[in-house]
């Protein structure tokens, strides 16, 4: 298991997401960033524009994610 933080992953808060895989760290992240987008959280919702920003450039948002995929990589496993 492997843990990392919304911040960590591009977002706006503490919040821990812990999992075996990125892809499921990833889901975790997505549901965390649909929450924040419902209840209209203004920090989140400005980390959002910064990846949306990205995603208009198919080459910079693949970088970043596979940057996001390293990073998860590179973390020991919790103990």
């Amino acid at each position: 298991m492997k843990t990392m933080t919304c911040l960590q992953l591009g977002g706006a808060c503490g919040k821990k997401f812990t999992a075996e895989t990125f892809d499921e760290l990833g889901e975790m992240a997505k549901n965390h960033g649909t929450e924040m987008f419902q209840a209209s959280d203004e920090t989140h919702m400005a980390a959002m524009q910064k990846v949306m920003l990205l995603m208009q450039d198919p080459d910079a948002m693949n970088k970043w994610f596979q940057s996001m995929r390293d990073a998860f990589d590179a973390l020991p496993n919790d103990q």
